[in-house]
């Protein structure tokens, strides 16, 4: 190889033609990306009087430059001297990003080749999928993270979208017939935004900028095997399809690096995502905008309570509470207010809480009003307004323990029908139920009695009765 030194490159540059040169900037323009505008501007800089209207090209412009501008420029572009001219970069361009890595990848009591092994068969998963093996791959962008891959589309905001499903799907059959040593569990953020055409040392194009620095930032927010989207793409995509508007679900706002805040949307569906979501970085909102009181607005056709015992040592206890309610109030509403209290001091954002209906279609919690250690208030944002007079049913599901293996209810409204069961594993229980007054606090035993079943160590509990009133309360002992 030979190289050349300034003096030969200043030497080369004086023997060439105007044209030549011209020829030879315009070239290197091309390959570092650099435009016409980037050209404007430092004829600008140069304080340079020529002709640029709107109609001229890059070369029609360079044409009208004099012979001392050109082989400066020219000097310059080929690495001779860059006085006076700008390293600028590229005007920016927005990409749709997926970011995705291998959980627990960097653990270092897993083997070095082991975690290879599964960088390489996610890598060769992702190749299968259609979405990347049909890709552009004259403008799709490629870059390799340690144990992941950053993927840019710059031509379909659903690339990352559909890429993150294929992968998903295909990783679950994968796993299926593995260990679990063997098993590849990722992550995958989605998001877009603009971003640089920076050169690397080998001469490569990379990349830097908010785009892919903000997916990185949504994946980190994700649990094993989640798929979360910021809202700038995740709003985006739910208007272009029913079909998105089913598996992209909004999770509210997180807190991420500098202070900021993400509004995310975790995507799940048959065969892929996870609906399970970490509350770590979960932004919980401390007022209300709108606190509507649930009892002033439904009425309760039916009220179920449901207690599954988790731990036993601790009491750790699954409460699910089934609503089938009737708007009872002139205007739609799509909002509905809960109000928890339990024995044991608890953060909001450990209970596990999930809102949905009877079809699994999942509830916001739109916001937290009340996150006291031992009382809880907040309301929920259904998925479509209940019309007035018409019927839905809501369930909540939220963990919290009785130690004291008791449960409290008192209803708010009047009830058509109300049933209680419970469900205990590999524990000896005395179950009783009461009828408590409110004011007084005396307890009568209600009749019927509850019916009690025993079956492989596991005992189930089942009562229920019918036309309640409102502040009718019930203690649940077990």
């Amino acid at each position: 190889m030979i190289l050349q030194t300034k003096q030969d490159l200043k030497q080369e540059s004086n023997s060439l033609s105007k044209p030549e040169k011209i020829a030879e900037i315009l070239g290197i323009m091309a390959e570092r990306r650099r435009d016409r505008e980037w050209l404007l501007k430092e004829i600008k800089r140069h304080h340079l009087k020529i002709s640029t209207k709107t109609t001229l090209n890059s070369y029609e412009i360079l044409n009208y430059c004099s012979l001392d501008f050109i082989t400066r420029l020219h000097r310059a572009l080929k690495g001779d001297d860059i006085t006076g001219f700008k390293d600028a970069q590229s005007l920016t361009k927005t990409y749709h990003w997926l970011f995705t890595d291998i959980v627990g990848g960097s653990d270092p009591t897993v083997p070095t080749k082991e975690q290879v092994r599964k960088i390489a068969v996610l890598n060769e998963l992702m190749a299968r999928t259609e979405t990347f093996r049909n890709r552009d791959s004259s403008s799709t962008v490629i870059l390799p993270v340690g144990d992941g891959v950053a993927v840019g589309f710059d031509d379909s905001s659903e690339k990352p979208l559909r890429l993150a499903i294929e992968l998903h799907k295909s990783l679950y059959r994968y796993n299926e017939s593995k260990n679990s040593k063997e098993k590849i569990f990722i992550r995958i953020g989605i998001d877009m935004g603009p971003v640089y055409f920076v050169k690397d040392l080998n001469g490569k194009d990379n990349v830097w900028g908010h785009g892919i620095i903000m997916t990185r930032r949504v994946m980190d927010l994700c649990g094993e095997m989640n798929i979360f989207a910021s809202s700038r793409i995740a709003e985006y995509l739910r208007k272009l399809s029913p079909e998105y508007e089913k598996i992209l679900h909004p999770i509210g706002n997180y807190s991420i690096k500098h202070g900021e805040e993400l509004s995310i949307y975790n995507i799940y569906g048959n065969g892929f995502g996870n609906k399970i979501t970490p509350r770590k970085a979960k932004i919980i909102a401390t007022n209300l905008q709108r606190d509507i009181r649930t009892e002033n607005n439904f009425s309760f056709n039916e009220i179920g309570i449901k207690l599954e015992i988790l731990d036993s040592k601790t009491m750790l206890t699954r409460h699910t509470w089934i609503w089938k309610v009737v708007n009872n109030s002139k205007v739609p509403m799509d909002q509905v207010f809960y109000s928890l209290d339990g024995d044991m001091p608890k953060e909001f954002g450990d209970m596990n809480v999930l809102v949905k209906d009877d079809h699994d279609n999942t509830f916001e919690i739109l916001s937290v009003s009340v996150n006291r250690p031992y009382h809880k208030e907040f309301n929920v944002q259904l998925n479509r307004p209940i019309k007035p007079k018409q019927k839905k049913t809501i369930i909540i599901q939220y963990d919290w323990e009785e130690p004291e293996r008791t449960f409290f209810y008192k209803l708010a409204s009047g009830c058509k029908r109300f049933s209680y069961s419970l469900t205990v594993n590999k524990v000896e229980i005395n179950p009783k139920i009461f009828k408590v007054d409110a004011e007084t606090g005396t307890k009568i035993d209600v009749s019927p009695p509850p019916v009690i079943a025993r079956s492989n160590k596991k005992t189930m509990v089942d009562w229920s009765t019918n036309e309640l009133k409102v502040d009718d309360a019930y203690q649940l002992n077990w």
